[in-house]
């Protein structure tokens, strides 16, 4: 691979650096419905995770083969977190996807567990219609998330303005 004389294409170096005499602010993140909205997203994602360990782990023993997706699930909602304290905007239409895969999930799965609440069945470390009634609570948590990324989405986390650093002396570049 030649690379020698070529300029360097790949963003891996991280953000772009501002010009000397340069502060980049974002002037939405410092609204207070953004800050709420971030917090909001956070806090569901975290229950979200929550709820999901609480079937997986009261409900560990009936589990069939669901126990690693669950798992990963959980783990995803808590990186989504992690991105989402760190204001990136990308990570809010993929928890709105996955929130609605998982909403599906739980309504087909929360009369199962019912079901299972009848002499017969193996019992789980939960009683079954609590794990019901999880699941079900899950629906609710996650059509929030939705509504709360996708507004999330829209506020522009990520808009960006250059403005000239008073002690640096630098100037903005003219748009003229």
């Amino acid at each position: 691979m030649v690379s020698a004389g070529m300029p360097s294409t790949s963003s891996s170096s991280g953000p772009p650096k501002a010009k000397p005499g340069v502060i980049i602010t974002h002037p939405n993140r410092s609204k207070p419905i953004v800050q709420s909205t971030r917090a909001t997203v956070i806090l569901l994602l975290i229950a979200s995770a929550a709820l999901v360990m609480i079937v997986t782990i009261g409900g560990w023993s009936v589990l069939q083969g669901d126990i690693p997706i669950l798992i990963a699930y959980a783990a995803v909602y808590l990186v989504m977190a992690y991105y989402a304290g760190r204001w990136s905007r990308g990570v809010l239409p993929i928890a709105a996807v996955l929130a609605l895969l998982l909403a599906i999930f739980a309504l087909v799965a929360a009369p199962g567990w019912f079901q299972r609440d009848k002499p017969g069945y193996a019992e789980p470390a939960l009683n079954a219609s609590l794990l019901g009634l999880i699941t079900l609570l899950i629906v609710p948590v996650q059509l929030l998330l939705i509504a709360f990324t996708m507004r999330g989405f829209q506020q522009g986390w990520n808009v960006e303005l250059e403005q000239t650093d008073p002690h640096g002396g630098g100037t903005l570049p003219s748009s003229a």
